[in-house]
């Protein structure tokens, strides 16, 4: 499958500035061909079920996972090396270094969420990165807000549509897929980024 994107990112990206050196870039529709992929994703990935300690209870993550180095072990897709390389191509300078993992999350139903949290583990406290996610299927909110509360952001992060945090955002802001009770169809969100963070 050969994947298209919208040309230049900053044509018409959204880039939100945050508090404390924090900003997103919102582009929808970024990704087109992205119904097929979606299709090839869910069959091909090897989705895992996760349970994870919560207080003093272990409990079923609700969403599957699925995580990949594309450095050093083959991608179960094509795509997803095709995407790294793409967005590479236009944030690696900001960044600083190359996107170089995909994790993926499949997201069955309104049930299924993410809590409040940064992509920061194995990065220093005062280290900043980036991570761009692309999201497949059923639209779904993706908020922020304030590390340690305050007022959140929400967005509504549809089929195709490319989300990007950087600067200090995943140090000084958290983010969530809340879940819902509206009947939604599932949903994939794919995070690149860089080495050593989860």
């Amino acid at each position: 499958m050969s994947l298209a994107v919208q040309g230049s990112l900053f044509d018409h990206a959204e880039r939100r500035q945050l508090t404390d050196g924090a900003w997103i870039d919102v582009r929808a529709g970024w990704l087109d061909g992205a119904e097929t992929l979606f299709d090839e994703l869910l069959s091909v990935i090897p989705w895992r079920a996760e349970r994870r300690q919560m207080y003093d209870r272990v409990l079923d993550v609700p969403r599957l996972v699925s995580f990949h180095d594309l450095l050093t072990h083959p991608a179960p897709h094509l795509a997803l090396k095709q995407l790294r390389r793409r967005l590479n191509d236009i944030y690696a300078g900001e960044l600083g270094e190359p996107f170089t993992t995909a994790g993926l999350c499949l997201y069955r139903d309104g049930n299924d969420s993410v809590a409040w949290h940064g992509d920061n583990i194995g990065r220093s406290s005062t280290e900043d990165t980036m991570v761009a996610i692309v999201g497949l299927g059923s639209t779904r909110t993706f908020a922020l807000r304030p590390r340690g509360g305050g007022p959140s952001l929400r967005i509504k992060h549809g089929h195709g549509d490319l989300l990007v945090m950087g600067g200090s955002c995943q140090r000084t802001w958290e983010h969530s897929i809340p879940k819902t009770s509206r009947p939604t169809g599932p949903r994939i969100s794919i995070q690149f980024r860089p080495r050593d963070v989860r």
